[in-house]
């Protein structure tokens, strides 16, 4: 069965059932997508990652002179591991009002409902170019999209406006917050417990930057807020820890995890800035009194920036035209790719099928309507490109 005879519900099947978890290989997938662009004469482009076990997925279709709409999507999915699922994951079920399986919301929905759109796309000639932007490893911190975006910056034309196909029930979401993640390990000096003064316990010191990231956490809520998020301020966050051998044994290591969610108009840098220098200057300099080698060190896991679209923007009153539902929804605290993109100049926003609510939980779902409404939205967008030149 060839893309002219599958609709959204059917490529969102065959999309489920390829395993993209994220850090396994994505390439049957893409390959999967290549060969229904292959089979419009559509032609893309790979963005692989080091060692090609993954790749982003670019393609143009239309005039290649002016900016255009970018339709973008991740292709990666959570692991299901100690999930109690009702039914084969990777096997989609549907009844009258669901579709499930995992990734059927995030967010291979929103994918399925753009490659089902593809023999429309091609059917006629597009004045206004649509972009495909297909990433891997959103999932761990948006790795792939960072990889597309570097090479998106030597492209002569970038699309002007871009939808990032998220679930958020289809509604237009102008806002979501930024992330940093960092792994911080703490170095002192070990020595026997009942003689602590020879030593530089490393938990100690360890736990002492975790009480003072927990304390920036209090203080920032003075500092700014957003009534339009539901956690109106920027987060911060330790997750895991671990150190010491034995409770007679001063710790030479502690290893712990943070992350800081920040408001897109509070500046991340001057947050990460103000826990390392605590770390450097306060701690780590009385450290060295004892230890000259004692060391704390930050190793970022995952970056990415928030996204802040104008109300005013030309992506809203573009998507508004073209969406079913015309609801702008609330900013979001999770993360999307949309941040990345508006950094290079693509005015974005994130609107897909389907609820967060049911992201990364067991019977993950898309409702069968939010489907329809997104194949809606997509078939005005491509009516529209056909009608006029935009964005020349």
């Amino acid at each position: 069965m060839n893309s002219k005879q599958m609709n959204s519900e059917q490529i969102l099947a065959r999309l489920i059932a390829f395993d993209t978890t994220s850090t396994t290989s994505n390439l049957q997938l893409i390959d999967f997508v290549r060969n229904l662009l292959d089979e419009q004469a559509i032609a893309s482009q790979l963005v692989h990652n080091d060692d090609r076990s993954c790749a982003n997925l670019y393609a143009t279709i239309g005039p290649d002179n002016i900016g255009g709409v970018m339709l973008s999507g991740h292709t990666d999915v959570v692991p299901t591991t100690g999930q109690d699922w009702n039914s084969d994951p990777y096997q989609m079920l549907g009844n009258d009002q669901l579709l499930i399986g995992r990734g059927a919301c995030d967010m291979k929905g929103f994918i399925a409902c753009v490659l089902a759109a593809l023999p429309q796309i091609s059917a006629g000639s597009l004045q206004t170019p649509i972009h495909l932007a297909f990433s891997y490893d959103e999932e761990i911190g948006c790795v792939g999209a960072k990889r597309l975006v570097e090479s998106m910056t030597g492209f002569e034309v970038k699309p002007r406006i871009g939808l990032i196909g998220e679930p958020t029930d289809m509604a237009m979401v102008l806002g979501h917050k930024g992330k940093v993640s960092y792994r911080v390990t703490v170095t002192g000096l070990s020595c026997h417990s009942a003689y602590i003064s020879n030593g530089v316990n490393a938990v100690e010191y360890a736990a002492e930057l975790i009480a003072f990231i927990r304390a920036m956490n209090a203080r920032v809520q003075q500092q700014q807020l957003d009534q339009s998020y539901s956690v109106p301020h920027s987060t911060f966050h330790v997750g895991n820890i671990k150190g010491g051998t034995a409770l007679n044994i001063v710790p030479k290591q502690c290893e712990f995890e943070f992350e800081i969610r920040n408001l897109p108009q509070q500046d991340i840098e001057t947050l990460v800035h103000d826990i390392k220098h605590y770390a450097n200057d306060v701690l780590l300099a009385d450290m060295r009194e004892r230890y000259p080698e004692a060391a704390i060190e930050f190793d970022e896991l995952s970056y990415y920036p928030g996204l802040h679209t104008d109300p005013a923007s030309t992506v809203i009153a573009y998507t508004r035209a073209i969406n079913p539902i015309d609801r702008i929804g609330d900013n979001v605290s999770f993360g999307t790719e949309a941040g990345l993109f508006d950094d290079i100049g693509i005015n974005c926003l994130v609107c897909g099928p389907g609820s967060i609510d049911q992201a990364h939980k067991p019977d993950e779902f898309v409702k069968r309507e939010q489907m329809a409404y997104c194949d809606q939205m997509i078939e005005n967008l491509v009516h529209r490109c056909r009608q006029t030149a935009e964005f020349e």
